[in-house]
C-alpha cells in the first residue's frame, strides 16, 4: 500500500483516574477546546447499572450483565444521555448509579460488551476519552496519555459539594467512604484495573484548579504535536 492510502487514524488524548478527581470536566474542558469528540466511558457502566437494576438483574450477576450490555442501544445527544430511546441523564448521575457502575465494570463480560461501543467513539478530528481504563486498554496507542488524581479527602469535598449544590443534604463522611470503597475496587479488579501507565504523564489536582489541569492537558498536547 503506498504512503498516500495509509488510513488516518484520529488522534486520542486518554485521561485516567479515580472517581470525583475532575477527569471528566477537564476531559470535556479540553474536548471543547481543541473541537475533538468526548466520551465518558464512566457514564457507560453507570448506563448498565441502570439498566439492569430496571430489569432486577443483580449487578453481581455477570453472565446476565454482559448479556444485557451488548443488547443495550446507548446514544448521547449534547449533553443527554439516551437508553434504547429513552432519556435518563439525570437518573445515571445518581450516586447510587456511580455505586452501581463500579460494581458492575468488576465484571470482565461487561468490559468486553463495551469495548465496540468505546471504539466508536474515535473520530475526525480527535477524541478526549475519560475512564479508568482508557489509555491501558481501550486506547493503548492515545497520541497524550494522562493520569489525573487527587487527594481522596479532597475528592470527596468536591462531590460533597457538587451535591449540596443540587439541592440535596449529602453524607461527607459516607461520600468519603464511597470513594475509599471504589478506588479500592477498581485498583483491585482483575478486568482493567485503574493504574496508572508507565507513559501517561501524572496530573495531580488536589492543589490544581480546573482551568489549571485543562491548561496542563492541552500544553502537553501541542508539546507532542
Amino acid at each position: 500500500m503506498s504512503a498516500n492510502h495509509i488510513p488516518v487514524t484520529a488522534p486520542v488524548i486518554a485521561i485516567d483516574g479515580p472517581s470525583a478527581s475532575g477527569k471528566g470536566t477537564v476531559a470535556q474542558l479540553v474536548a471543547e477546546t481543541l473541537g475533538f469528540h468526548y466520551l465518558d466511558s464512566g457514564a457507560l457502566y453507570r448506563i448498565v447499572a441502570l439498566a439492569a437494576q430496571q430489569s432486577n438483574i443483580a449487578w453481581d450477576n455477570a453472565d446476565a450483565l454482559g448479556k444485557l450490555a451488548e443488547s443495550l442501544n446507548i446514544q448521547f445527544k449534547q449533553n443527554e444521555i439516551y437508553l434504547n430511546g429513552t432519556q435518563i441523564t439525570e437518573a445515571v448521575r445518581s450516586e447510587e448509579m456511580s455505586r452501581g457502575a463500579s460494581e458492575v465494570a468488576i465484571h470482565p463480560s461487561v468490559r468486553a460488551a463495551l469495548v465496540h461501543l468505546q471504539h466508536s467513539f474515535r473520530q475526525t478530528p480527535g477524541l478526549v476519552a475519560d475512564g479508568r481504563d482508557m489509555a491501558s486498554t481501550i486506547f493503548t496507542d492515545a497520541k497524550l496519555k494522562i493520569f489525573l488524581t487527587a487527594n481522596v479527602e479532597i475528592r470527596a469535598e468536591r462531590r460533597y459539594k457538587q451535591l449540596t449544590n443540587k439541592g440535596l443534604a449529602p453524607n461527607y463522611k459516607q461520600i468519603l467512604a464511597d470513594l475509599q470503597q471504589r478506588d479500592c475496587r477498581d485498583s483491585a479488579r482483575i478486568a482493567s484495573p485503574l493504574v496508572q501507565m508507565a507513559d501517561a504523564l501524572l496530573l495531580d489536582t488536589t492543589n490544581r484548579t480546573i482551568k489549571q489541569a485543562v491548561e496542563f492537558v492541552l500544553a502537553a498536547y501541542k508539546n507532542i504535536l
